[in-house]
């Protein structure tokens, strides 16, 4: 049986304030292109996580990252856009969020530990597709075994305007149903991809939620995507669905009523 880790955790709420700082980054480059469908999740225009594109409108990232850190409250869907590719002040598509659906047993109000990390993951559903023949959604894999390697793009350590990347860290052990890697993260990590790359292309295979310590080391805990999505999907699905009953008002970011525009609520 593999040696457990000790964990101390260090952080859950990864989303950075505006004023980020990193260390590494992919410029606008074909390097860097092939990366858009990473982007840069604006929360409130106050703080920030990132998020993965999936499908055309489709975007994980972490629960937590949907929640006001002070009342707890829910942020209101309006006041999130998706920011693909995002570098040095521009997009390579800007997109409002329809509807956010958290993990059906992520709890915000849970103190910081296994139980609240495992299922801190979030679907969003765009406004609009995201149709850009530059910008292919990634595909999702099965969760990753202890020592494979993986690699996460986020917009942390490359600062708040360009993505960074780190392809070479590894699986160290699964704990609980929380994936503990040796990636670096830091605030702003919230959401990022976590990518196999065992395919020969990047697939995600888990979502940064938070960073920690094991045995003095710096690493990163991550949610199982493939545990996850179809708890997600399902749970969109019947969003979508009672939002168009008979009698159902549901209002968009202008507060029309032509569409549903609500943030779930586990």
């Amino acid at each position: 049986m593999p040696r457990r880790l000790a964990l101390a955790l260090l952080g859950l709420f990864l989303a950075q304030p505006l004023s980020a700082q990193g260390l590494f980054s992919l410029g606008p480059d074909a390097a860097g292109g092939a990366w858009d469908s990473v982007g840069r999740l604006e929360i409130s225009g106050k703080t920030f996580c990132t998020g993965a594109l999936i499908a055309p409108d489709l975007v994980l990232t972490a629960a937590h990252c949907l929640y006001d850190r002070a009342s707890g409250a829910p942020v209101a869907v309006e006041e999130v856009q998706f920011l693909a590719g995002w570098r040095n002040g521009r997009a390579a598509a800007y997109r409002r969020v329809r509807r956010a659906i958290a993990h059906p047993d992520y709890d915000f109000s849970l103190p910081s530990g296994p139980a609240r990390v495992r299922n801190d993951i979030a679907l969003l559903k765009l406004q609009h597709p995201i149709q850009n023949t530059t910008i292919t959604p990634f595909e999702t894999d099965a969760d990753p075994a202890r020592g494979d390697s993986i690699g996460v793009v986020s917009y942390a350590r490359g600062g708040a305007d360009v993505p960074a990347l780190e392809e070479r860290c590894a699986v160290l052990s699964k704990q609980q149903g929380v994936v503990v890697m040796s990636c670096r993260v830091d605030f702003g990590s919230s959401g990022s991809p976590v990518f196999s790359f065992a395919s020969g292309v990047p697939r995600v295979v888990s979502i940064v939620s938070a960073k920690a310590e094991a045995e003095g080391a710096p690493v990163s805990l991550g949610v199982s995507v493939e545990a996850a999505l179809p708890r997600l999907q399902a749970a969109l699905a019947e969003e979508t669905r009672r939002a168009r009953l008979p009698g159902i008002k549901s209002v968009t970011e202008t507060g029309s009523r032509a569409s549903a525009a609500k943030f779930l609520r586990p």
